[in-house]
Protein backbone atom coordinates (compact mmCIF):
# COMPACT_ATOMS: atom_id res chain seq x y z
CA UNK A 1 0.00 0.00 0.00
CA UNK A 2 0.75 3.43 -0.35
CA UNK A 3 1.14 4.18 3.41
CA UNK A 4 3.55 1.59 4.01
CA UNK A 5 6.06 3.05 0.74
CA UNK A 6 5.42 6.55 2.27
CA UNK A 7 6.10 6.08 6.02
CA UNK A 8 9.38 4.23 5.49
CA UNK A 9 10.51 6.72 3.18
CA UNK A 10 9.71 9.55 6.35
CA UNK A 11 10.89 7.34 9.18
CA UNK A 12 14.48 7.11 7.23
CA UNK A 13 14.55 10.69 6.86
CA UNK A 14 14.44 11.22 10.13
CA UNK A 15 17.02 8.31 11.25
CA UNK A 16 19.47 10.04 8.84
CA UNK A 17 18.52 13.36 9.28
CA UNK A 18 19.56 12.39 13.69
CA UNK A 19 22.67 10.87 12.28
CA UNK A 20 24.59 14.73 12.04
CA UNK A 21 21.25 16.00 13.72
CA UNK A 22 22.26 19.70 12.71
CA UNK A 23 19.73 21.93 10.51
CA UNK A 24 23.39 22.72 8.64
CA UNK A 25 23.97 19.69 7.16
CA UNK A 26 23.54 19.20 3.01
CA UNK A 27 20.72 17.55 1.88
CA UNK A 28 20.70 14.26 -0.70
CA UNK A 29 17.91 12.64 -2.01
CA UNK A 30 18.41 9.06 -1.55
CA UNK A 31 15.95 8.62 -4.67
CA UNK A 32 16.30 10.00 -8.63
CA UNK A 33 13.13 11.73 -9.15
CA UNK A 34 13.62 9.80 -12.92
CA UNK A 35 13.70 6.40 -11.66
CA UNK A 36 10.99 7.02 -8.87
CA UNK A 37 9.13 10.97 -8.37
CA UNK A 38 7.10 10.37 -5.42
CA UNK A 39 9.78 8.31 -3.67
CA UNK A 40 12.01 11.66 -4.76
CA UNK A 41 9.20 14.22 -3.50
CA UNK A 42 8.16 12.22 0.17
CA UNK A 43 11.67 12.31 1.03
CA UNK A 44 12.32 15.70 0.52
CA UNK A 45 9.20 16.39 2.10
CA UNK A 46 10.05 14.85 4.87
CA UNK A 47 13.25 16.35 5.23
CA UNK A 48 11.80 19.92 4.88
CA UNK A 49 9.71 19.07 7.97
CA UNK A 50 12.06 17.43 10.13
CA UNK A 51 14.99 20.61 9.61
CA UNK A 52 11.67 22.61 10.53
CA UNK A 53 10.83 20.99 13.30
CA UNK A 54 14.56 21.47 15.06
CA UNK A 55 13.92 25.55 13.91
CA UNK A 56 11.11 25.64 15.71
CA UNK A 57 12.85 24.21 18.73
CA UNK A 58 15.91 26.39 18.53
CA UNK A 59 13.37 29.54 18.20
CA UNK A 60 11.73 28.92 20.94
CA UNK A 61 15.06 29.32 23.42
CA UNK A 62 13.94 32.37 25.46
CA UNK A 63 17.92 33.64 25.57
CA UNK A 64 17.85 33.25 21.73
CA UNK A 65 19.69 36.53 20.35
CA UNK A 66 16.85 39.11 18.72
CA UNK A 67 18.95 39.51 15.81
CA UNK A 68 19.62 35.43 15.59
CA UNK A 69 15.80 34.93 16.11
CA UNK A 70 15.08 36.87 13.34
CA UNK A 71 17.55 35.21 10.81
CA UNK A 72 16.09 32.16 12.20
CA UNK A 73 12.57 33.53 11.57
CA UNK A 74 13.55 34.00 7.83
CA UNK A 75 14.62 30.39 7.41
CA UNK A 76 11.30 29.42 8.87
CA UNK A 77 9.16 31.23 6.20
CA UNK A 78 11.05 29.99 3.62
CA UNK A 79 10.71 26.25 4.89
CA UNK A 80 6.92 26.68 4.75
CA UNK A 81 7.33 27.76 1.43
CA UNK A 82 9.06 25.40 0.47
CA UNK A 83 7.02 22.24 2.38
CA UNK A 84 3.91 24.12 0.63
CA UNK A 85 5.36 23.99 -2.87
CA UNK A 86 6.44 20.17 -2.49
CA UNK A 87 3.00 19.25 -0.97
CA UNK A 88 1.69 20.68 -4.67
CA UNK A 89 4.12 19.03 -6.61
CA UNK A 90 3.06 15.75 -4.84
CA UNK A 91 -0.79 16.46 -5.70
CA UNK A 92 0.48 17.16 -9.37
CA UNK A 93 2.23 13.77 -9.47
CA UNK A 94 -1.11 12.02 -8.41
CA UNK A 95 -3.16 14.48 -11.04
CA UNK A 96 -0.69 13.24 -13.66
CA UNK A 97 -1.30 9.23 -12.49
CA UNK A 98 -4.86 9.52 -12.12
CA UNK A 99 -5.42 12.10 -15.52
CA UNK A 100 -7.10 9.02 -17.09
CA UNK A 101 -9.27 7.75 -14.71
CA UNK A 102 -13.33 8.81 -15.46
CA UNK A 103 -14.76 9.69 -12.63
CA UNK A 104 -18.35 8.12 -11.67
CA UNK A 105 -21.19 10.30 -12.24
CA UNK A 106 -21.77 9.87 -8.13
CA UNK A 107 -18.30 10.68 -7.91
CA UNK A 108 -17.16 13.08 -4.40
CA UNK A 109 -15.02 15.26 -3.73
CA UNK A 110 -12.90 14.75 -0.71
CA UNK A 111 -12.01 17.63 1.61
CA UNK A 112 -8.27 17.03 1.69
CA UNK A 113 -6.17 16.37 -1.31
CA UNK A 114 -4.02 12.98 -1.33
CA UNK A 115 -0.44 15.45 -0.90
CA UNK A 116 -2.25 17.39 2.20
CA UNK A 117 -2.95 14.69 4.09
CA UNK A 118 0.51 13.27 3.16
CA UNK A 119 1.47 16.08 5.12
CA UNK A 120 -0.26 15.21 8.03
CA UNK A 121 1.37 11.68 7.93
CA UNK A 122 4.89 13.22 7.65
CA UNK A 123 4.24 15.25 10.63
CA UNK A 124 3.23 12.40 12.66
CA UNK A 125 6.02 10.87 11.93
CA UNK A 126 7.87 13.56 13.69
CA UNK A 127 5.52 13.54 17.01
CA UNK A 128 5.69 9.81 16.78
CA UNK A 129 9.91 9.77 17.31
CA UNK A 130 10.03 12.59 19.69
CA UNK A 131 7.49 11.54 21.64
CA UNK A 132 8.81 8.15 21.47
CA UNK A 133 12.20 9.61 23.10
CA UNK A 134 10.31 11.06 26.00
CA UNK A 135 8.94 7.42 27.00
CA UNK A 136 13.00 6.31 27.14
CA UNK A 137 14.89 9.76 28.50
CA UNK A 138 16.69 8.98 31.07
CA UNK A 139 16.40 11.87 33.47
CA UNK A 140 12.68 11.93 33.21
CA UNK A 141 10.64 11.34 35.86
CA UNK A 142 8.48 7.95 36.14
CA UNK A 143 5.39 9.96 35.49
CA UNK A 144 6.77 11.87 32.94
CA UNK A 145 7.33 8.50 30.61
CA UNK A 146 4.01 7.35 31.73
CA UNK A 147 2.03 10.14 30.52
CA UNK A 148 4.12 10.38 27.27
CA UNK A 149 3.74 6.99 26.36
CA UNK A 150 0.11 7.40 26.65
CA UNK A 151 0.49 9.99 24.09
CA UNK A 152 3.11 7.73 22.01
CA UNK A 153 -0.02 5.21 21.86
CA UNK A 154 -2.84 8.14 20.48
CA UNK A 155 -0.30 8.74 17.72
CA UNK A 156 0.72 5.36 16.93
CA UNK A 157 -3.51 4.83 16.82
CA UNK A 158 -3.66 8.07 14.39
CA UNK A 159 -0.91 6.82 12.01
CA UNK A 160 -2.56 3.69 11.51
CA UNK A 161 -5.93 5.59 10.89
CA UNK A 162 -4.39 8.43 8.91
CA UNK A 163 -2.18 5.74 6.42
CA UNK A 164 -5.88 4.02 6.31
CA UNK A 165 -7.46 7.29 4.89
CA UNK A 166 -4.60 8.43 2.39
CA UNK A 167 -4.93 4.38 1.37
CA UNK A 168 -8.79 4.02 1.16
CA UNK A 169 -8.79 8.12 -0.62
CA UNK A 170 -6.13 6.74 -3.40
CA UNK A 171 -8.28 3.62 -3.92
CA UNK A 172 -11.58 5.27 -4.27
CA UNK A 173 -9.68 8.13 -7.01
CA UNK A 174 -8.16 5.09 -8.30
CA UNK A 175 -11.53 3.61 -8.93
CA UNK A 176 -13.62 6.55 -9.90
CA UNK A 177 -15.57 7.19 -6.80
CA UNK A 178 -13.52 9.96 -5.74
CA UNK A 179 -12.17 12.94 -7.83
CA UNK A 180 -9.33 15.16 -7.18
CA UNK A 181 -9.78 18.86 -6.95
CA UNK A 182 -6.48 20.66 -6.64
CA UNK A 183 -6.68 24.65 -5.61
CA UNK A 184 -3.22 26.17 -5.09
CA UNK A 185 -2.29 27.70 -1.24
CA UNK A 186 -1.73 31.11 -2.83
CA UNK A 187 -0.55 32.40 0.36
CA UNK A 188 -0.17 36.27 0.46
CA UNK A 189 2.30 37.26 3.21
CA UNK A 190 5.31 36.25 0.77
CA UNK A 191 4.27 38.05 -2.23
CA UNK A 192 5.27 40.94 -2.74
CA UNK A 193 2.58 42.31 -4.79
CA UNK A 194 -0.09 40.93 -2.29
CA UNK A 195 1.60 41.86 1.23
CA UNK A 196 1.10 45.64 1.57
CA UNK A 197 4.56 45.66 3.68
CA UNK A 198 6.43 44.21 1.61
CA UNK A 199 4.92 46.30 -1.65
CA UNK A 200 5.50 49.14 0.38
CA UNK A 201 9.45 48.62 0.08
CA UNK A 202 9.31 48.47 -3.61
Amino acid sequence: MFSEKANTIFQDVIKTYKVLNTVDQPFTNKYNKSDDLIAHLLYRKSWIDTVQWAYEDIIRDPNIDPVAALKLKRKIDASNQDRTDTVEFIDSYFLDKYKNVAAKANAKINSESPAWVIDRLSILALKIYHMHLETVRADASDAHKAACQTKLNVLLEQRVDLSTAIDDLLTDISNGDKYMKVYKQMKMYNDDELNPVLRGQK
